[in-house]
């Protein structure tokens, strides 16, 4: 006790040195847990009238063992770019062609997405296309991208999300990494092979990805011709390895998009992007001047009316909270998701469902990723505690692809209200940790857009058409104690890539 007491009180030497880092490290980790979230995040616009929306999905489905696709979401991304003169803004989480041990062999959409942009760009050189990606997509910096790099030369802006700025989401790791690996930067390296694909990257890549963080939203912005402007948000990404997935998207126009404009300014703003922000406001008044109209509706949309509206992060969760505890007896709450583990939203549809709510919810199995197996966490265990609380549980019949949809359905006496974009409904995704953008849509019976909507959920659940899209519960149940105790521990900690 003496000597700890005079090593404590005498510091030397390399004593000291520790000392200091430890200090440094607990009190960044600290700082960074109170730190306000940037003003980029946990945005949420005015509720807006609905103008011509359209609904977009990639379905997967098996029949006598055999995997079959139908897929438009990127089909109609490319529709929108090749429309486009003036002006596209593309935001995009995954965009690569790497593949896992199992290659997915259906479509090179990373090379397409490039190619696309650049044939736009080489066909209209004087109009502005603006890139912005994640930084996992060079592994943090430990290696090249070859589709940022042509886009780069064909005169596209390119920009990586400065992730540092936002929250951290794995504490226990993060303030060791900011104190004593990013000052260090990172450069290309053949130490370790990339986690994601082919090539090597350097030991700073790994440690970099150890803070399971990132910029997940999944949008575009586009003009049409110069005579409107059109907004994309999705849940699929241009990547080679997700090519298969079962994802949703919504193309939308009207003042919506100038919501969904605002908030990727605010991300250029928070990269320090100014160039960018110049570039993107000379080009909105040029478009203003040619008569696309950019200013917004002052006051609520009438009551009992159709209405979008643009959230993303914390204010998706606050949304769909107040979706979920707003439903009566009678009411259906209908989901799609891959991944659901956020314990204020679990514990929202088991109230509904113990209230009268019907409630469906149809999840990925969480079984493999890009090749990789996986043991079900998180959704295994949720669904176990979901069943239990009377929620009806069906699992995505899958071959290697996933179930990627990330969609909310809540049916009540007032119409119809949906979810739709890239947050999964987890911790890190709705709680201003990783970027995310959804489309809340109020909706009437009567709507094209209602009905179609239903039915991409009704026919997955009920094996439409004879086709294996879903399997019941047991099938693939596990309430294991150790899965459980796992799932609630990285949910709380941040130890996890959920």
């Amino acid at each position: 006790m003496i000597g700890l007491k005079k090593w404590y009180k005498f510091p030397r030497g390399l004593s000291r040195c520790v000392l200091v880092i430890i200090v440094y490290i607990c009190a960044s980790a600290v700082i960074r847990a109170f730190v306000p979230a940037p003003q980029a995040v946990g945005m949420s616009s005015p509720e807006r009238p609905i103008a011509d929306i359209r609904f977009f999905n990639d379905s997967s489905w098996l029949d006598e063992g055999a995997r079959y696709l139908s897929q438009n979401v990127f089909d109609g991304i490319f529709d929108g770019i090749r429309a486009a003169n003036n002006l596209i803004v593309l935001d995009m989480f995954l965009f690569n062609q790497w593949q896992g041990p199992a290659p997915e062999n259906h479509r090179a959409l990373s090379s397409e997405l490039t190619q696309v942009l650049i044939e736009q760009q080489h066909r209209y050189p004087d109009m502005d296309i603006i890139v912005i990606s994640d930084p996992i997509n060079t592994v943090y910096g430990g290696l090249p991208s070859v589709h940022f790099d042509e886009m780069k030369s064909a005169g596209i802006h390119v920009l990586l999300t400065r992730l540092d700025q936002l929250q951290d989401s794995n504490p226990l790791w993060s303030g060791v990494w900011r104190g004593l690996i990013k000052p260090w930067g990172n450069e290309p390296g053949d130490i370790l092979p990339n986690p994601f694909g082919d090539g090597r990257v350097s030991i700073r890549s790994y440690l970099a990805l150890l803070n399971f963080k990132a910029n997940h939203r999944k949008l575009m912005i586009a003009d049409n011709q110069g005579s409107e402007l059109y907004g994309w948000v999705s849940s699929a990404n241009p990547h080679d390895g997700s090519s298969a997935h079962r994802n949703i998207g919504i193309r939308f126009s009207g003042e919506a998009v100038l919501d969904l404009l605002n908030s990727e300014r605010a991300l250029l703003s928070m990269n320090d992007a100014d160039h960018l922000v110049a570039l993107l406001d000379k080009r909105l008044e040029a478009l203003a001047k040619s008569g696309i109209r950019l200013s917004l509706t002052e006051g609520p949309v009438s009551a009992g009316a159709e209405k979008i509206q643009l959230v993303s992060e914390s204010s998706i969760h606050k949304a769909v909270l107040a979706a979920i505890t707003r439903t009566r007896p009678g009411d259906r709450i209908d989901m799609a998701m891959f991944y659901l583990s956020e314990r204020e939203i679990i514990a929202a549809l088991k109230k509904a469902a113990a209230n009268g709510v019907q409630v469906r919810v149809l999840l990925d199995v969480n079984s493999d990723a890009f090749g990789r197996s996986k043991n079900g966490v998180p959704n295994r265990p949720v669904a176990a505690e979901l069943v239990k609380a009377s929620v009806v549980v069906r699992w995505c019949l899958t071959e290697g692809e996933q179930c990627h949809a990330k969609w909310l359905h809540v049916r009540n006496a007032e119409g119809h209200e949906f979810f739709v974009g890239s947050a999964n409904f987890t911790g890190r995704n709705l709680l201003d940790l990783n970027m995310e953008t959804d489309v809340r849509l109020v909706l009437h019976s009567d709507n094209s857009m209602t009905k179609e909507m239903h039915e991409f959920f009704e026919r997955q659940w009920s094996n439409a058409d004879g086709r294996g899209y879903s399997a019941a519960y047991d099938d693939f149940a596990d309430d294991s104690l150790w899965l459980t105790l796992q799932y609630r521990f990285m949910e709380m900690s941040g130890l996890s890539t959920f």
